[in-house]
């Protein structure tokens, strides 16, 4: 990532293929089936490897942070950068999430298995984008992925709209 690009910009973290703006699953098992599936497009990764590393990882704890909004994350062997994947779900999952309230925004991060900062600093600037509350209030005001990804594309959700 370069110093010129915003820190709100996630572009280098999100292709616009990487987003599905009404994902309909009724439970986390399922939502995790259905993005390790759809990452399985976007890098040379296996499903079931995917899913298996998300699952270890809420063993440690809910990745669901607070104000329906998730952020799913694992190391993957054999990814060369972190990729992220957005999902709006169409009805929100219990995810376990620390405020118990359901889940509708998920943000998966992939990282390889060596990017030990590299993963922490994708995993803050995530974080830090989707405690915005107006940005938020966007991404679920949003009518389509190309809506969505232009959102966070340009780090724009400051004006009062």
């Amino acid at each position: 990532m370069t110093d010129s690009k915003s820190m709100d910009d996630l572009s280098d973290l999100l292709s616009p293929q990487a987003i599905q703006a009404a994902l309909v699953v009724p439970n986390k098992k399922a939502l995790f089936q259905q993005l390790a599936g759809h990452a399985t497009k976007l890098v040379d990764a296996d499903a079931r490897m995917i899913v298996d590393r998300l699952v270890e990882r809420e063993r440690l704890g809910s990745t669901g942070f607070g104000g329906g909004i998730a952020i799913p994350h694992g190391k993957i062997e054999g990814l060369d950068r972190v990729v992220g994947l957005f999902a709006r779900l169409g009805t929100p999952i219990d995810f376990a999430a620390i405020d118990d309230l359901p889940v509708d925004l998920v943000f998966l991060l992939l990282s390889p298995v060596d990017a030990g900062v590299e993963h922490l600093k994708a995993l803050a600037r995530v974080s830090r984008r989707l405690r915005d509350k107006a940005f938020v209030a966007k991404l679920r005001g949003a009518g389509s992925d190309d809506a969505l990804y232009a959102l966070f594309a340009t780090g724009e959700a400051r004006d009062a709209a």
